[in-house]
C-alpha cells in the first residue's frame, strides 16, 4: 500500500520505522542588487504546527508545555520506623556525632551570616555605583538635551536667514519676471470655455514663494492657470545614496547633511555685497619708542601689519626682516608716515623720579651740618675727632694712618647734633677725600702747626673749592714748641685762603687734639657757620642718601655706611644704590647700636644689600621690587658696556689713540687685589695704575672687598697673577689651593707697603740697562799660527789695560768687522790674567781667524744696570 499525503493516515508497511518530516519547504527567490545585478537565492519556509481538526480554517497554536516539578512530600513528624524488608537495621547516632553535626551546624550558620553580609556590602556598593552612574547618564542626556537645542536653534535661525534671501531675491525678481508673465498670457474665451492657451513659466523664486497670498482686482477675469505638469514618479523609501561606499560614509549615512560655516558666512558676504569693501576709518595712535626697538614690535604698538612697516622700509632702500632692530629715527619716520604721532623715551628715563625730586618749603625742618675733616696725613686729623667724641680709634688704626672714611655723630652743647665724616689724607685716597667734600655743609682743614701747608693740604682745599663750600681752617698742634701758626695763615695765603686775622673771610681756630685745647671753641666756631647756612631738609618723605663706605662683612654680608641727606630711612624699605638693591634688614648707628630709623644728616650702617655698592653711589628707597629690578638691571648694563668698552679699547680721542700706541707693546703685571672696604680697594688700584710706564704696567685681573675665596685662587692660577689682600685673609680652602697651585698671597694692612712692594715687584720686568766700560786698546804687530790653537795676534797694548774674558772689537781701517770675546790672553808663554799698556802679548778670539798685522783690537766691559720705576 503506498503512502498519502492526508496527516491523519497512518503508514502501511512492512516493518519499516516510522520518522517525523521536517516542517519545511525550499523556494527559489531573485535577489537585486546595485548596478542592475541580480541573484537567485535558495529559501526555506517553516511551516508552523497546528492543532486542530481537518475542518478548522483557523488552528489556534498549541502552548509549549512545560514539565512540571513533582511534588516534594512533607516530612514526617515523626521518624519512620526502619524498614525491615531488607533485613538491615539502622543505627543511632552516637553523642559524638551528634556533636560534630551540630558544630558543622553552628559554623554553617557562621558561614551563611558573614556571606550575607558580604553579599549586603557587595549591594550597597553595587547601589552606590548604580546610583553614580545614574547621575552620569542623566548629566550626559541633559548636556546632549542642550547640544540638541543648541543644534535647533542654530537650524532655525539658518532656516529664518535662508528665508529671508528667498524673499528678499523674491521681491527683486518679481517687478522683470510680471511684465513677461503678461505678455505671454493667452485671452481667456467666454464664460464656461476651456482655456486653452498657457501662460509662460513663472521665475523660479516666484514659483518657490508659494505660501505668499496673491490678490485679484475685482471685476478683472483671473489670471490663466498653466497647464497641468505630471508630477514625476517618486521612489518609495530613502533616497538612494550617491557616491561611493565608504566607511565613513556608511557611519554617517543616518545623519541629514547641513551646510557649513564657511559656506554659510560666504554667502553672508555676497549678500553684504559691496558693504565689506568699506574702508575702516584709521585710529592714529600715541606710539612710545625707545632708542631701539624690533620691527615686530613697532607693529604691535601702532596696531599695524608687519609687512606694511617692512614695505616701507623697502621704499626707503632698506631690507629688513621682522625681527631685525631699528633706531628710534628710522622708528620714528615709519610711525609718522603711517599716521601716529610718536613720544620718545631713552633708556635712561627709568631713573626719572628717583633723586632730586623738590620739596615743599613749608614741610622743610632744620637739620644738622655735615662736617668733613680733611688734611694732611699725620696732621692730627683723626685725633682730632677723637678728642671731639671722647673715643680712641687713633689706637686701632694700622701705622698709624686712617685708612678708611668715617661717619660720626656728636653733640654740641650750644648747636645740637652735628656729623662729622673723617678722610684719610695718604696721597692714595684722593677719591676719598673728593668723595667727602662733596657730602658736607663744612669743610674743617686741619693743618699742623709745626709741618705747615702740604701737597694733600693742597689737595683738600682744591676739593673745598671744587664743592663750593664753606671752610674752616683748624691749626691743631700748638702745644708743641715749634709750633708756627703765623706762618700757615702766611702760607694759605699763597693759596688763595686768607683767614679773618689777615682780613679774610675764613675762619681759623687754633686748637691741640692732645691737650683738648680751644675744642669748644672749634665746635661754636661750626655751630655759627651753620646757622648762617640755614640748612634744612623735609624728613617726612622717602630716603635719598650717599654711600660713604661699603664692605663685605663675613657675618653680616654686605654691608654699607650711609649718609641719610633727605628723608627717612626705615626697616623694610625697598633701597637702591648703583647697581645694587635690597630690603634694609637693619640700621646700625655710629655707636654700635640697632635703631629703627635714621633721619636727615645721619650716619647709618645699612644691612640688606643683595651685593656690595660702590663707594659714592647715590642711595634711594623705591616703591616697589619691580621698579628696583628695572633700575639696578639698566645700571648694570651700563656697567657692563663700559667695562667692554674699555677692555676691547674703542677708539676714542686723538689722546687716547695715542695712548694706546705707546701702551701697545708694554709687559703686564696682572694683579688679584681683595679689600675689607670699597674705599681703599678703590684707593690701592688709583695707586696701582699711576705706578706704570710705557714699558712695563699693572693689570688688576679681578678686584672686590671680602675674603680670598677658592675661585680668587683658580682665576690667579688660569692667568698668572699675583694675589694680594689688604686687611683681609684667604680663607681655609683657598690657603690649600694655593698651596697645591703654588701661589704666594700677599697680605698687607697699610697702603704705602703694598704699592712699595708692588713697585718693587714690576722694576723686575724692567729691561735692564746696559753700559760699556771701556778698557784699553791695543796693535796687531804680527799673526802666528800655532798649532791645535789657530792664529794668534802679536800685539802691543797702547793704552788702558787688556784682560782675559772681556769683551773685543776688531777694527780695521776704522771699521769694525768682529765683535766677541777673548779666548786666549798670554805674556811670555805663560796665561795672563791682564797686561797693561807698553807691554806685548798675545792673544787668540773665539771663533774667528781672519786678523791681519796693523789691525786694531778694542777692549770693552759691558754692565747691565737694573732699572726701577
Amino acid at each position: 500500500m503506498s503512502d498519502t499525503k492526508t496527516p491523519g493516515d497512518k503508514k502501511v508497511g512492512g516493518g519499516k520505522t516510522l520518522t517525523l518530516k521536517p516542517r519545511t519547504e525550499t523556494g527559489v527567490v531573485r535577489q537585486s542588487f546595485s548596478h542592475g545585478r541580480s541573484k537567485q537565492v535558495v529559501v526555506e519556509t517553516v511551516k508552523r504546527r497546528t492543532i486542530g481538526k481537518p475542518g478548522d480554517t483557523k488552528p489556534e497554536p498549541v502552548a509549549e508545555q512545560q514539565p512540571v516539578a513533582p511534588k516534594r512530600a512533607a516530612p514526617p513528624s515523626k521518624p519512620a520506623a526502619p524498614a525491615r524488608s531488607s533485613g538491615v537495621v539502622l543505627r543511632t547516632l552516637t553523642d559524638e556525632e551528634r556533636n560534630a553535626r551540630a558544630h558543622a551546624l553552628a559554623d554553617a550558620r557562621v558561614r551563611e551570616a558573614e556571606e550575607r553580609k558580604i553579599a549586603e556590602e557587595e549591594a550597597r556598593r553595587r547601589q552606590s555605583r548604580e546610583a553614580i552612574e545614574k547621575a552620569e547618564r542623566e548629566a550626559a542626556e541633559e548636556r546632549k538635551r542642550e547640544e540638541d537645542e543648541r543644534h535647533r536653534r542654530e537650524e532655525d535661525a539658518k532656516r529664518k536667514a535662508e528665508q529671508e534671501a528667498k524673499k528678499r531675491f523674491g521681491e527683486d525678481a518679481k517687478p522683470a519676471a510680471t511684465p513677461a508673465a503678461s505678455t505671454t498670457a493667452a485671452p481667456a474665451a467666454g464664460p464656461g470655455a476651456p482655456r486653452l492657451g498657457t501662460a509662460a513659466p513663472r521665475p523660479a523664486l516666484e514659483a518657490e514663494d508659494e505660501e505668499t497670498p496673491r490678490t485679484r482686482r475685482p471685476g478683472t477675469p483671473g489670471a490663466p492657470r498653466p497647464a497641468a505638469v505630471a508630477p514625476k514618479p517618486t521612489r518609495s523609501g530613502p533616497p538612494k545614496q550617491r557616491g561611493r561606499l565608504t566607511l565613513v560614509t556608511a557611519m554617517s549615512a543616518d545623519e541629514v547633511r547641513e551646510r557649513s560655516v564657511a559656506s554659510f558666512r560666504r554667502r553672508t558676504q555676497r549678500l553684504k555685497g559691496h558693504h565689506a569693501d568699506e574702508a575702516k576709518e584709521k585710529i592714529a595712535r600715541e606710539v612710545v619708542i625707545p632708542e631701539t626697538i624690533t620691527i615686530q614690535e613697532l607693529a604691535n604698538r601702532m596696531a599695524e601689519r608687519g609687512v606694511d612697516v617692512i614695505r616701507l622700509l623697502m621704499k626707503q632702500g632698506h631690507m629688513a626682516t621682522i625681527n631685525d632692530v631699528i633706531d628710534a629715527d628710522t622708528a620714528q619716520l615709519i610711525a609718522e608716515e603711517l599716521g601716529h604721532t610718536v613720544k620718545r623715551v631713552a633708556e635712561s628715563d627709568v631713573e626719572e623720579g628717583l633723586f632730586d625730586t623738590a620739596d615743599d618749603p613749608d614741610t622743610l625742618t632744620s637739620r644738622a651740618p655735615v662736617v668733613t675733616i680733611m688734611g694732611h696725613v699725620d696732621h692730627g686729623k683723626t685725633s682730632l675727632l677723637d678728642a671731639i667724641r671722647s673715643a680712641n680709634v687713633v689706637s686701632g688704626e694700622a701705622g698709624g694712618i686712617t685708612q678708611h672714611i668715617g661717619a660720626y655723630q656728636v653733640e654740641s652743647p650750644s648747636h645740637g647734633k652735628i656729623t662729622f665724616i673723617d678722610t684719610p689724607g695718604h696721597a692714595a685716597f684722593t677719591a676719598m677725600r673728593a668723595r667727602g667734600a662733596k657730602v658736607t655743609d663744612i669743610v674743617i682743614l686741619v693743618v699742623a702747626a709745626d709741618d705747615g701747608v702740604m701737597p694733600q693740604t693742597i689737595e683738600a682745599i682744591q676739593h673745598a673749592k671744587a664743592a663750593k663750600v664753606p671752610m674752616i681752617v683748624a691749626i691743631n698742634k700748638i702745644d708743641k714748641p715749634d709750633a708756627k701758626p703765623d706762618r700757615v695763615r702766611t702760607e694759605l695765603l699763597q693759596h688763595e685762603v686768607q683767614v679773618e686775622s689777615l682780613g679774610g673771610e675764613v675762619l681759623d681756630v687754633e686748637v691741640s687734639a692732645t691737650k683738648k685745647l680751644n675744642l669748644d671753641k672749634l665746635l661754636e666756631t661750626i655751630g655759627l657757620q651753620a646757622e648762617l647756612l640755614d640748612l634744612k631738609a623735609n624728613a617726612n618723605r622717602p630716603a635719598e642718601g650717599t654711600v660713604i663706605e661699603a664692605k663685605l662683612d663675613r657675618g653680616r654680608g654686605p654691608v654699607a655706611t650711609v649718609l641719610i641727606q633727605r628723608g627717612t630711612l626705615k626697616i623694610g624699605d625697598i633701597i637702591v644704590a648703583g647697581a645694587e638693591w635690597g630690603r634694609v634688614r637693619a640700621l646700625v648707628s655710629d655707636t654700635g647700636q640697632t635703631v629703627q630709623t635714621a633721619g636727615p644728616s645721619v650716619p647709618v650702617e645699612v644691612l640688606g644689600f643683595n651685593g656690595t655698592p660702590d663707594a659714592g653711589d647715590r642711595l634711594a628707597v623705591v616703591e616697589n621690587e619691580a621698579r628696583a629690578r628695572e633700575v639696578t638691571s639698566y645700571r648694570e648694563r651700563q656697567k657692563r658696556d663700559k667695562q667692554a668698552a674699555r677692555q676691547t679699547g674703542m677708539r676714542g680721542s686723538l689722546e687716547q689713540m695715542m695712548a694706546q700706541a705707546k701702551t701697545a707693546g708694554r709687559k703686564e703685571f696682572p694683579l688679584l687685589i681683595k679689600a675689607d672696604v670699597q674705599g681703599s680697594l678703590e684707593a690701592i688700584i688709583g695707586a696701582l695704575d699711576k705706578l706704570g710706564n710705557d714699558e712695563v704696567g699693572a693689570r688688576v685681573v679681578l678686584s672686590g672687598v671680602g675674603g680670598i675665596t677658592e675661585s680668587d685662587v683658580t682665576l690667579a692660577e688660569s692667568v698668572d697673577a699675583a694675589i694680594i689682600g689688604f686687611n683681609v685673609r684667604a680663607h681655609k680652602e683657598a690657603r690649600e689651593a694655593a698651596e697645591q697651585a703654588g701661589i704666594e698671597i700677599r697680605y698687607y694692612n697699610i697702603i704705602y707697603n703694598l704699592v712699595d712692594d708692588v713697585k718693587a715687584a714690576m722694576s723686575g720686568l724692567l729691561t735692564p740697562e746696559r753700559r760699556e766700560t771701556m778698557l784699553g786698546n791695543a796693535r796687531i804687530q804680527e799673526v802666528f799660527n800655532v798649532s791645535k790653537v789657530g792664529k794668534v795676534a802679536g800685539c802691543l797694548v797702547t793704552d788702558g789695560t787688556v784682560e782675559r774674558g772681556a769683551d773685543v772689537r776688531l777694527i780695521r781701517d776704522n771699521v769694525v768687522v768682529h765683535e766677541g770675546k777673548l779666548s786666549q790672553l798670554k805674556r811670555f808663554k805663560e796665561d795672563a790674567k791682564e797686561v797693561k799698556a807698553g807691554q806685548e802679548c798675545g792673544m787668540a778670539f773665539e771663533n774667528y781667524q781672519d786678523m791681519r798685522v796693523g789691525d786694531v783690537i778694542e777692549c770693552y766691559r759691558v754692565e747691565q744696570i737694573q732699572r726701577s720705576l
